[in-house]
């Protein structure tokens, strides 16, 4: 069965670290670009953070969360991680992982280049 499954969200105050795991089983990973996405209520998807199935010379961040999260995969546990440092409130929102159709040196961050997803893992920052 193909899966991927986020933990790690929870509630934090603002200036605070979280990390959060994606477990992927039942698919290939190794040979796909991975991500991370968030969707706060009424508003759309929208793409974080991405990783080649390279080297990390092909990460991306979104402006948003440039020098405070770190995207990272370990290819052998078929696990994708988000270390999230200095949390504002404004992060608040649940936070999907997703597997591209694409691999190579350089990744993307808009959904479409997307085909499998997690079901989210819900991160509140509190003020």
């Amino acid at each position: 069965q193909v899966k991927m499954v986020e933990s790690g969200g929870g509630l934090v105050q603002a200036g605070g670290s979280l990390r959060l795991s994606c477990t992927a089983s039942g698919l290939e990973f190794t040979v796909h670009n991975m991500g991370w996405f968030r969707q706060a209520p009424g508003k759309e998807r929208e793409g974080i953070a991405c990783i080649s199935t390279w080297d990390q010379a092909g990460d991306a961040y979104a402006d948003a969360v440039k020098g405070r999260f770190t995207i990272s995969r370990d290819n052998v546990k078929k696990e994708l991680y988000l270390q999230m440092n200095d949390l504002k409130p404004e992060d608040t929102a649940m936070y999907i992982c997703a597997r591209s159709k694409y691999d190579g040196a350089y990744c993307g961050m808009t959904p479409e280049e997307y085909n499998v997803w997690g079901t989210g893992t819900q991160v509140t920052v509190s003020s």
